[in-house]
């Protein structure tokens, strides 16, 4: 669709997380009615923080209305390490449960590390395993981050085929930087990793035909960084006073949107871009690690 008075094409991303689900819905049901497998997802969630709660909450409720199964398990902040690695490991044994996430962030006393990669690879959901990350990295078979893999999956929608284009990724964090950039190389882009040390970011940007924004600074990215006719994928969700009522909030992007939506030739809003995708590729990691589980074929256009 058209945004008014702007050159820029809309990616909807609610729109499309819609129909993600709706096709592992669709594939969860033929699980059910074939083999008799349902898909089984097991969050954990350590301690009181109201952002994760609404996120765990969100990720039930969509496990269940896409037919899997959820178990969600609620620890309190105090638990010790060791107790949240037995819980692990018990999620690891169990096969009806196909997929494990650990809602991040975790509470001091624990070593996230310790406990993502204490994770049976094939059911880290949230491709954060160093395993998984490790196989991304060489172009094997891995289960990919959810966000990145919804970026790719919406480039791949807007674009069909990516080989040849360029790529700008910017920033390098392991949950959306550098594995958005593992992707795109897979998908035979030729791709920068740019970052706040890059030399004249704005000019690397400007080479962009694919420009992902994955930086966290609220509003970073202008529209003279973007070069005309790019796709710009907004990762950014950032909370920041309302120009209008300092007492109240709203969310933008990396990107100053509406300067970059007058030179784009397609961009994601934020909100209701990039971030509904998130929670859809996690469902479908979830069918894609039930899958190969079972000597299944993997669900199709739900991988990388």
């Amino acid at each position: 669709m058209k945004g008014t008075g702007m050159a820029a094409e809309i990616i909807d991303g609610k729109a499309f997380a819609a129909e993600v689900r709706e096709r592992v819905a669709e594939q969860v049901a033929a699980l059910k009615a074939g083999p008799g497998i349902v898909p089984g997802l097991a969050v954990v969630l350590v301690g009181e923080d109201p952002a994760s709660q609404v996120y765990v909450k969100n990720k039930g409720i969509q496990t269940v209305a896409a037919g899997m199964a959820s178990f969600e398990h609620k620890l309190d902040a105090a638990t010790p390490e060791a107790e949240i690695l037995a819980l692990v490991a018990r999620l690891n044994a169990d096969p009806s449960v196909h997929g494990i996430l650990v809602q991040l962030p975790l509470p001091d006393h624990v070593d996230s590390a310790k406990v993502i990669n204490a994770i049976d690879p094939a059911k880290d959901v949230d491709g954060f395993h160093i395993s998984n990350v490790g196989l991304l990295g060489t172009g094997q078979k891995a289960l990919v981050p959810c966000t990145p893999l919804g970026c790719l999956m919406m480039l791949r929608d807007h674009h069909g085929s990516l080989a040849g284009l360029e790529a700008v990724v910017v920033g390098r964090s392991n949950i959306v930087g550098k594995p958005m950039a593992q992707l795109l190389l897979g998908d035979s882009c030729t791709v920068t990793l740019a970052h706040s040390r890059t030399r004249d970011l704005a000019a690397v940007c400007r080479r962009a035909d694919i420009l992902v924004a994955a930086v966290g600074r609220p509003e970073m990215i202008l529209g003279d960084w973007v070069k005309p006719g790019a796709t710009v994928i907004d990762v950014g969700i950032n909370r920041v006073p309302h120009p209008e009522d300092p007492s109240k909030t709203r969310l933008v992007g990396d990107c100053h949107f509406d300067s970059c939506a007058a030179v784009a030739g397609a961009i994601t809003p934020v909100p209701g871009g990039v971030g509904p995708m998130t929670i859809a590729c996690l469902l479908a990691n979830t069918l894609t690690a039930c899958c190969r589980a079972n000597g299944l074929p993997e669900p199709a256009g739900l991988t990388a």
